[in-house]
């Protein structure tokens, strides 16, 4: 008998399945946590429990990846510092980059030269950058009729700084500077992570002897080979939806939303006449509008990892970034020693045997301890802004992590969940409680609710701007209750839940909005399902398109 493996790699969880070649049949499944310090430790749990001594790694005959560390990364403001170049065009505009240089050089619409290249000011930039960024990122107007200032550019920055170059012309033929633009920084900006992420692939397998060749699940829902996605780490944006929406078709519903949720972010999908939608002008993740060919969908942070704080005026609240809830921290400090309002509402601790005494933080860290913010503004020297991004980067480094309270802590303080230390949880929620004149319970509950809101948020985000657009929907959506008036929803088309956290959180939400929600058979993995249900399918099958799905999008 032959099997099939199918991976999803999630900022909390890897999820690994073994299906039937034949049938598509789920043999075994397995969900270990994700190893961010080194990726190829979960991965390879994951699969080392696949096998028995019935079926061995000799059995499989192929192995599909679906990843959402891509998306992760744009969502929590993670990856390579980027150094952005801007040729020919009038209308400056932001990407969250560390430099965006606006310089001369364009040409026509028929790609005839214009304006020379820049190329002192380019040259003179790029030498005082070189120890600022780790890649760069090229855009050259109407370099899709003629690329030769962005190659020019290349070369010259490759001159002064050995680092990866990435031109626009080589990921996009659309028009449109911002978007061409955005996705070249993405490329630039996720290869570090695509590289790191290919490599623990390798180790995995090699570790548990498995031999077969390996597909990378695509943000349009199709599977290229492992070696093909190094130097374009942006297709790999949507991978994990992709995945989703593959193991979403299987649930028998015409027209549906599918919702994955997770620990780090909030995935929404459509499903028409059975099948996923492709929107070929590009997907938007955050506020990157990019021209990489995904699934229609749309991802926001917002999951059972978020970190859960209070201000300092004592109001609750969800923040956009996922930290490591206290209940799965192993020995963690007693938060009533640290846990706090603001700069106190999280831990950071160094990775075992990482500690540099040359880095500031690291060095208070291997003296202090684990520390939160407020400790570390008063030891290391550095504080405010400057310490927020050099902690940013040894998380990206993975030479620090960060725990604080999530959802997933209160969830086991009600006795909702129970996969971590209660006692550490709930110590925390006790902590939190006291600032904010609550009891527990309260606190909990109030957890839950923002996460809830967040979610019903995203969801209508979604369908408001595949409905309206952008511009319209965000003032609507964004004052729909307020001190005159409140508006709400009712959906015409099911849920489809998807994710371990989805049973937990989406009951309520489907009940605000009015809608039934669908748990499908192995819903906890059905990520690592549909990756797999995608690399054992023909690569020519065919998606309908946006414009196709609007009538029904309801």
């Amino acid at each position: 008998m032959d099997y099939f493996i199918g991976i999803d790699t999630g900022g909390t969880y890897t999820d690994a399945v073994l299906l039937e070649q034949e049938t598509g049949k789920v043999i075994r499944r397995a969900k270990k946590p994700t190893t961010h310090h080194d990726l190829s430790i979960g991965v390879g749990n994951a699969l080392a429990a696949l096998f028995s001594e019935e079926i061995s790694p000799e059995d499989v005959v192929g192995l599909a990846v679906s990843t959402t560390l891509a998306t992760n990364a744009i969502v929590e403001k993670r990856g390579a510092r980027v150094g952005l170049f801007v040729f020919g065009y009038v209308r400056p505009f932001k990407l969250p980059v560390v430099a965006n240089v606006f310089l001369k050089g364009s040409h026509d619409i028929m790609g005839e030269e214009e304006q020379p290249l820049d190329l002192e000011n380019l040259v003179d930039t790029v030498e005082g950058l070189k120890n600022e960024v780790d890649s760069y990122a090229v855009c050259g107007a109407m370099s899709i009729k003629n690329p030769t200032h962005e190659l020019v550019a290349e070369k010259a920055i490759s001159l002064i700084d050995p680092k990866p170059v990435f031109c626009s012309h080589q990921v996009s033929n659309h028009p449109g500077m911002r978007e061409r633009a955005a996705t070249a920084c993405l490329h630039a900006k996720l290869q570090p992570l695509m590289l790191d992420f290919l490599s623990s692939i390798q180790r995995s397998m090699d570790q548990v002897g498995l031999h077969c060749p390996v597909t990378i699940i695509c943000g349009n829902g199709q599977g290229v080979p492992l070696e093909k996605v190094a130097d374009r780490a942006a297709i790999t944006m949507a991978s994990g939806p992709a995945a989703t929406a593959g193991f979403g078709a299987t649930a028998g519903e015409k027209t549906a939303l599918v919702v994955d949720i997770g620990g780090t972010t909030t995935d929404v999908c459509m499903l028409k006449d059975g099948q996923p939608v492709i929107n070929r002008e590009g997907c938007r993740i955050d506020q990157w509008q990019t021209h990489v060919e995904a699934i229609d969908m749309y991802t926001a942070a917002g999951g059972g990892d978020s970190h859960i704080s209070c201000t300092s005026n004592g109001r609750l609240q969800i923040l956009p970034t996922r930290v490591q809830p206290l209940a799965t921290m192993p020995g963690l400090p007693d938060p009533e020693k640290w846990l706090g309002c603001g700069r106190r509402s999280s831990l950071i601790l160094p990775m075992e045997n990482d500690c540099d005494a040359g880095d500031p933080v690291l060095a208070c860290l291997e003296k202090y301890g684990p520390s939160t913010f407020a400790v570390l503004a008063e030891q290391s020297g550095l504080n405010g802004m400057a310490l927020e991004k050099h902690i940013e980067r040894l998380h990206f480094l993975q030479k620090v992590q960060i725990s604080g309270f999530t959802p997933t802590d209160a969830l086991h303080v009600l006795g909702r969940l129970d996969i971590g230390d209660v006692s550490t949880a709930k110590k925390g929620a006790e902590v939190l409680a006291a600032e904010l004149g609550l009891n527990v319970e309260e606190l909990c509950r109030q957890t839950l609710t923002l996460t809830e809101d967040v979610i019903e948020n995203i969801i209508l985000d979604y369908l408001g701007r595949s409905i309206w657009g952008q511009h319209k929907a965000a003032p609507f959506l964004n004052h729909r209750d307020n001190e005159l008036f409140a508006v709400s929803f009712r959906l015409k088309v099911p849920i489809i839940g998807i994710g371990a956290a989805a049973r937990l959180f989406l009951p309520a939400v489907a009940k605000r909005l009015q809608t039934e929600v669908v748990f499908p058979e192995y819903f906890e993995t059905g990520n690592a399902i549909g990756a797999a249900l995608i690399g054992m399918r023909s690569r020519t099958a065919k998606f309908p398109t946006q414009d196709n799905a609007q009538a029904n999008h309801t």
